[in-house]
């Protein structure tokens, strides 16, 4: 097969990949690397100060959450945008790979050149780029036209629309950053963006009615700043504790010594990497039944998938006979960085063929 030349275009919040939280940014590294190792041509259009095998394009002096930029001001993404696809269209370019959702939608048609647009957010959700009536109407509109993938089945089908060349790919996550422990601690841990639907309270209760140590971690963006400080702050103590944000060096030595990590979400996840590094160090998960939840999690296996706070404490009973072994396998066997690069190579080629 001949080796393609390629454009993957990032958000520019954030480095590709992120010192500490930014998980498209760090699955959107891992492709652009793999890709290179593979023999393909790429030019990644990302912020400046991204790590990358890739020949980099920045279109703005530093990342936007540095230069304080609102999430809600997509100016300079849009900008990305029209870069790659004004450097695509002087070519040579084989396919264009965009990150950026809907804003995506105005510059596919723009060139001859096939665009493939992989969906890290749910496609129904209200922000800053559109209404939800807005953004089902125009995915809707270029549905048929759209090389679509998602990262789930279940983000797939609570799109509630159909995209007749629609694909998922699992993400995937370097398993050399995970160091395999054979045994696990007493304690548990919780980790994500501090916010509500991300089942923090809910771990916090599990650790309260068991009297288990907690462990939580993750980023708190200013605007949970009172959230955190009316919810959570006043649950925090010996036994529970809040360790801040961390690098993805520091995070084997989170999850690797915990009993299991507890995610109790209040959302329709579209995937969840935090759920495939914790298995990848022989740490099992107990998750709601939530969006990716029971794709990642084989009940029993590597972990339970439960539906309410009385069964998660049932679980948490029975964590000690899942086999770690199994645990970390199950990551190898899915959700590397490997596999997730030959999944997105032979799209490339399919569509190429068609």
């Amino acid at each position: 097969m001949k080796k393609l030349r390629i454009a993957q275009i990032a958000p520019l919040w954030l480095t590709v990949p992120p010192k500490k939280y930014g998980g498209i940014e760090r699955v959107v590294a891992f492709l652009c690397d793999e890709l290179v190792k593979m023999g393909h041509q790429v030019t990644l259009f990302a912020a400046p100060g991204s790590k990358t095998k890739a020949k980099l394009v920045s279109v703005f002096p530093t990342p936007l959450l540095e230069a304080g930029m609102s999430w809600n001001n997509p100016m300079w993404n849009l900008r990305n945008l029209s870069k790659a696809y004004e450097v695509v269209n002087n070519g040579p370019f084989d396919i264009v790979h965009t990150h950026l959702d809907i804003w995506s939608l105005f510059f596919n048609n723009l060139s001859k050149v096939p665009t493939v647009l992989t969906m890290h957010n749910p496609l129904r959700r209200n922000n800053a780029d559109a209404n939800l009536n807005d953004r089902v109407r125009l995915f809707s509109e270029e549905s048929r036209k759209l090389n679509m993938v998602f990262i789930s089945q279940s983000a797939q089908k609570l799109a509630g629309i159909k995209f007749p060349k629609a694909r998922v790919v699992y993400n995937g996550i370097n398993l050399d950053h995970f160091k395999f422990h054979p045994k696990g601690g007493s304690h548990y841990v919780w980790i994500a963006r501090v916010n509500k639907h991300k089942g923090i309270e809910n771990a916090i209760a599990a650790a309260e009615k068991t009297g288990n140590k907690l462990l939580l971690a993750g980023r708190l963006d200013p605007s949970q700043r009172q959230y955190f400080n009316e919810k959570i702050k006043p649950r925090l103590n010996s036994r529970i504790k809040y360790v801040g944000e961390l690098s993805e060096a520091q995070l084997s030595d989170f999850y690797g010594p915990a009993k299991a990590l507890l995610y109790p979400i209040e959302w329709e996840e579209p995937f969840g990497l935090v759920v495939t590094e914790s298995m990848a160090c022989g740490t099992p998960v107990i998750a709601y039944r939530r969006g990716s939840m029971p794709e990642l999690i084989t009940h029993g296996q590597n972990g339970f998938v439960v539906d309410n706070m009385k069964q998660m404490l049932a679980a948490m009973k029975k964590i000690d006979s899942i086999d770690r072994q199994a645990v970390r396998k199950q990551v190898e066997d899915n959700f590397s960085k490997e596999i997730m690069a030959r999944s997105y190579e032979k799209l490339y080629y399919d569509i190429l063929s068609r």
